[in-house]
């Protein structure tokens, strides 16, 4: 890659990193699932040989957003072992808490996405980051993002425009710029979340003190705790790219490219959302677990501790993907 993007870009490791997948990540990702899940499944929705052929030859995955790291590693993994795609994949740089995960995450085909500037300096973030993505894409690589900056606390996944619109900086038409993304939409489920308890006693400390921030050492324990906790069932759902949809829509509705900016990206983060919440698998939730929320929240240990408060949001988490699967299957 060129220079200009050294600050953010993955590293450059070709061959290399093919070795290292198969002799061993893969292995460890494998070992953790077995180890760390009830089974963990790639599925499609829709027909299966269109996804297909829309991810040939490139595609820009953009998932709901449950765990800081597992999310996009076990993705990786089943495209890598599916149809031998290694998507470059954007993390926060608030992760790299240390060198050498920093290191570590470029080489394992990741790139930053810079996070916490001032206004000015994020704009300009945001258009570097929006140019290197276009010359992946133009060089037909494949890619990972989130829909959102940062894990849905409430498992309300709603795609963020802002994401859409740092994607589509530059001159020229909207839609055809993100119709070039051919955006598949992936939708992520985990039966149970480890990291559930540490997000409802972020949502009460943001609640008791607006001012409240992550620090670097809660990312590292929200990092080892998915990494190291239970997960049940797991399904990675791939969805048909959305551009015949925006094609649809735009033949429906021309008067659509003549909206404001915001109006015209949120049609398309409605279509992201519709995708992926139809994407969800929906678990049945036997009697005990009324006793697995209660021992979630003896896990947490915080200031003034409201478990009314937090007790409503471990079960917010858990209804809301059903919520969205009812609305989107019903529209």
């Amino acid at each position: 890659m060129k220079d200009e993007f050294k600050d953010i870009r993955a590293y450059r490791v070709g061959w290399i990193l093919w070795i290292t997948d198969f002799l061993i990540v893969f292995p460890i990702l494998q070992i953790w699932a077995w180890k760390r899940t009830k089974g963990l499944k790639l599925d499609y929705l829709g027909d299966r040989k269109q996804i297909e052929k829309d991810i040939k030859h490139g595609a820009f995955f953009m998932t709901n957003h449950r765990d800081i790291v597992m999310d996009a590693a076990w993705l990786s993994y089943l495209l890598r072992t599916h149809y031998f795609i290694r998507p470059y994949m954007g993390v926060g740089d608030n992760l790299f808490a240390k060198p050498w995960i920093e290191h570590v995450m470029k080489f394992l085909r990741c790139f930053a996405v810079k996070r916490g500037a001032a206004a000015h300096a994020q704009l300009e973030n945001a258009k570097h980051l929006s140019a290197y993505i276009r010359l992946l894409r133009s060089r037909g690589k494949s890619i990972w993002l989130a829909q959102r900056e940062g894990r849905a606390k409430d498992s309300n996944d709603l795609t963020q425009g802002s994401v859409l619109h740092m994607l589509t900086m530059g001159d020229g038409d909207l839609y055809e710029k993100i119709k070039g993304l051919n955006i598949c939409p992936v939708s992520i489920s985990y039966e149970y979340d480890p990291c559930d308890y540490l997000k409802a006693a972020e949502m009460q400390l943001k609640r008791d003190n607006p001012k409240w921030r992550k620090t670097k050492r809660d990312d590292v324990i929200s990092m080892q705790t998915g990494i190291e906790g239970y997960k049940g069932r797991v399904v990675y759902r791939l969805t048909p790219s959305i551009n015949p949809e925006i094609d649809e829509m735009l033949a429906s509705h021309p008067e659509y490219r003549e909206q404001p900016i915001h109006d015209q990206l949120q049609h398309v983060c409605d279509i992201i959302d519709r995708h992926i919440h139809q994407g969800y698998e929906i678990y049945e939730r036997g009697t005990d677990f009324e006793a697995y929320i209660e021992s979630r929240l003896a896990l947490i240990d915080i200031p003034g501790k409201d478990e009314t408060f937090l007790r409503e949001k471990i079960v917010e988490m858990y209804s809301n993907p059903e919520k969205n699967y009812r609305i989107a299957v019903e529209s």
